[in-house]
């Protein structure tokens, strides 16, 4: 395999449940997406959570954690809720020989007008070009997680510091 998805939840696989009016997280459509977008090189996916990032507790990041380190694969995308992605990105800093890469979405895969193609296919590209480290692509940019944060406000992922990261510059 060339990648390695480890799906952890989050809005990208919410799902409306009309008579609870409410959202809950299903089943990740990350293989389908890849599958619909004519994704050619060899991937897997493996689904480790189905929470909201807000409810992710630091045993929920640990295991996001040992995943990735007992991937087979060196090039791991994990997508997770925009909430808490930084918490987990964090915890994943300092695994050696691994380009890691967190996405995510603001709108659910499940709906017609959704980030997540671009974001995930962000990611696809990003975990390939990046040297090894844990990076957050987002909105058409790669961050680094030390130094980016969500803008609510904006529905969009920015640079927390006044001046930005080189990319070349990223891993830990």
């Amino acid at each position: 395999m060339d990648i390695h998805f480890i799906t952890a939840g989050g809005t990208i696989d919410k799902v409306y449940f009309d008579g609870l009016s409410d959202y809950r997280v299903g089943d990740s459509l990350v293989a389908q997406l890849l599958v619909e977008a004519g994704v050619t090189l060899p991937f897997e996916v493996t689904p480790i959570l189905r929470k909201d990032s807000l409810e992710m507790t630091p045993e929920d990041r640990r295991s996001i954690r040992d995943a990735a380190i007992t991937s087979p694969c060196a090039r791991i995308i994990v997508t997770h809720g925009t909430d808490t992605i930084r918490e987990t990105a964090h915890e994943l800093l300092g695994i050696e020989g691994k380009t890691i890469v967190l996405t995510g979405a603001m709108q659910p895969a499940r709906f017609r007008q959704t980030d997540a193609v671009f974001n995930v296919a962000s990611a696809v590209i990003a975990v390939q070009l990046l040297p090894p480290g844990v990076y957050v692509a987002m909105n058409g940019r790669v961050f680094d997680p030390r130094a980016c944060r969500k803008n609510r406000e904006a529905q969009c992922f920015e640079v927390a510091e006044a001046v930005a990261t080189d990319v070349a510059a990223l891993s830990p």
